[in-house]
C-alpha cells in the first residue's frame, strides 16, 4: 500500500536561479506556491503563449524531468518565492492524490504542443497548419496519385462524412467509387464501446483535418505519424508498442493536426473523453506514461525550433541528426549506427525544398563517415562514427553563435 504524498517546500531569494537551460539530468519540477518566477531559453524562436512570468499555481520544469532530459529553459526567481518541488518517481502518486493537478499538466502540454508544432510548420514547412474538415480532401487526392488507395478511400470517405455540403462532394463521390477495388486495408467505423481494435497493414486509423474524439495505446505494431504540405507527405514519426498518440485532438477538441497508417498490423486500444476522465483518477500508471510522451515531444520541438536557427543547411542537417540521437538516448561514441530514416525525411525535418535538397545532401556526403545504406526498399543515413556528428554540430553551432554575436554588435553600432 503507498503511503501519503510527501512533497517538499523549497524557498529561493529574489534573482536566485532555480533550473539552468542545458543541465543534464532533470529529476524534479516545480510548483510555485508563492511569489513569481521568469522562464527564459538561449534560442527562443517563439514568444511563448501566455508570456514568461509565472505566478502561483503555475509549474516549470516538467518538460525535462517527465521526458527525462536536459533542461530546455532557464527558471529564476524575481521575487521571493516558495515552491513546492516534485521528483519524477511522485509524479504518479501526485496524480492519484490530486488529480486537477494532472489534468492541468496534461491540458497545458497539448496546449503548447499545438502552439509549438504551429510554428514548427510555419518555419520548417512555410506554410501554416491545415486543420478544417475540408482539407480531408486534399489528403485523399494526395494518397491518390501515390496509389496508396487504402489511405485514399478513408480520407475521401471522412471527406463526404463531415463536409456533406463541400465543394469538392461530388470528386470525392466518383474517385472513391473508382479506387474502391482497389483499397483492401480499410477501417472505418468501430462501435463506441469497441476499445480493443485491430487494424491491418497500411490502414489509416485516422486522417489530418478529421474531428477527433479518441486516443490510442499502441499494443502491439508501428504506426507512421505524417502530415500532407504543399503534396508531400513529410514524416513526423513512426511510433512502437507502448507509444500513445492522438491526444491533442481529444483533450482539445480540435480536429486532427496530423495522419495516422499503420506500418504493420496493429493492435491500438481506443480511450474517448469518458474514459480519460475515469483513467486520470484510477490508473496513473498511463496518465504518467501520456505526460512523458507529451513531454518527449515538446522537449523534441523546442530542439527542432532550435534547429531552424542554425543558417547554414548542412549545419541544421548534422544538428538533426544529433537531436535524433539524443531522442533515441544513444551513446556519442566511435561507433557506427543506422538511423530509422533517408535523405528525403532528412531534407524534410530541416525544412529544405526538396529541389535544393540534394546539392546540400552531396555537400554532407563529402564526409566520408556519413553514407547511404540500402535497406530493403528505403535508403537509409548510416554513420561510421558517431562522434563525427557531436564535432560537426558543435561547430556549427558555435559559428552561428559567432555570426549572432557580429551582427548584434553591428545593429548597435559597434565594431
Amino acid at each position: 500500500m503507498t503511503g501519503p504524498l510527501q512533497l517538499a517546500f523549497v524557498n529561493y531569494k529574489k534573482d536566485s536561479y532555480i533550473v539552468v537551460e542545458g543541465k543534464a539530468n532533470a529529476d524534479r519540477f516545480f510548483i510555485i506556491r508563492q511569489g513569481n518566477v521568469r522562464i527564459s531559453k538561449e534560442v527562443n524562436v517563439v514568444e511563448e503563449e501566455g508570456g514568461n512570468v509565472l505566478g502561483p499555481g503555475d509549474f516549470f520544469g516538467v518538460v525535462s524531468t517527465m521526458s527525462n532530459h536536459s533542461h530546455i529553459e532557464t527558471a529564476q526567481a524575481i521575487s521571493d518565492v516558495t515552491l513546492i518541488s516534485v521528483m519524477r518517481e511522485q509524479y504518479s502518486q501526485l496524480i492519484q492524490n490530486n488529480t486537477p493537478v494532472a489534468m492541468k499538466i496534461i491540458l497545458q502540454f497539448s496546449k503548447r504542443m499545438r502552439f509549438l508544432d504551429e510554428a514548427l510548420t510555419r518555419l520548417t514547412l512555410k506554410s501554416n497548419a491545415q486543420e478544417d474538415t475540408g482539407h480531408l480532401f486534399k489528403v485523399a487526392d494526395y494518397y491518390t496519385r501515390q496509389s496508396q488507395y487504402n489511405q485514399a478511400y478513408y480520407a475521401y470517405h471522412q471527406y463526404i462524412k463531415y463536409c456533406p455540403g463541400g465543394e469538392f462532394i461530388l470528386q470525392a463521390r466518383e474517385r472513391m467509387m473508382k479506387i474502391a477495388p482497389y483499397a483492401k486495408n480499410v477501417k472505418l467505423d468501430f462501435k463506441s464501446d469497441e476499445f480493443n481494435r485491430v487494424y491491418p497493414r497500411d490502414s489509416m486509423i485516422f486522417s489530418e483535418g478529421e474531428p477527433g474524439e479518441e486516443l490510442f495505446i499502441i499494443q502491439n505494431g508501428a504506426v507512421k505519424i505524417a502530415k500532407i504540405v504543399d503534396n508531400n507527405e513529410v514524416l513526423l514519426a513512426v511510433l512502437k508498442t507502448g507509444d500513445i498518440f492522438g491526444e491533442m485532438a481529444l483533450l482539445e477538441s480540435k480536429p486532427r493536426a496530423a495522419c495516422a497508417v499503420t506500418y504493420e498490423e496493429c493492435q491500438l486500444m481506443a480511450v474517448n473523453r469518458a474514459n480519460f476522465e475515469r483513467m486520470v483518477g484510477t490508473q496513473p500508471q498511463i496518465v504518467a506514461r501520456l505526460t512523458t510522451l507529451l513531454a518527449e515531444r515538446i522537449w523534441f520541438i523546442y530542439k527542432q525550433l532550435a534547429n531552424t536557427l542554425i543558417a547554414d543547411p548542412v549545419g541544421r542537417m548534422y544538428d538533426a541528426l544529433l537531436i535524433q540521437l539524443e531522442k533515441s538516448r544513444t551513446a556519442i561514441s566511435a561507433v557506427s549506427y543506422t538511423f530509422d530514416f533517408g535523405v528525403k525525411e532528412l531534407v524534410n525535418m530541416v525544412g529544405i525544398p526538396q529541389s535544393e535538397g540534394m546539392a546540400v545532401l552531396r555537400k554532407l556526403m563529402e564526409n566520408k563517415k556519413i553514407q547511404i545504406l540500402k535497406s530493403q526498399d528505403k535508403d537509409l543515413i548510416h554513420c561510421l562514427d558517431l562522434t563525427e556528428v557531436a564535432k560537426q554540430t558543435e561547430y556549427y553551432r558555435k559559428m552561428q553563435k559567432i555570426e549572432n554575436t557580429r551582427r548584434e554588435k553591428t545593429s548597435w553600432g559597434l565594431k
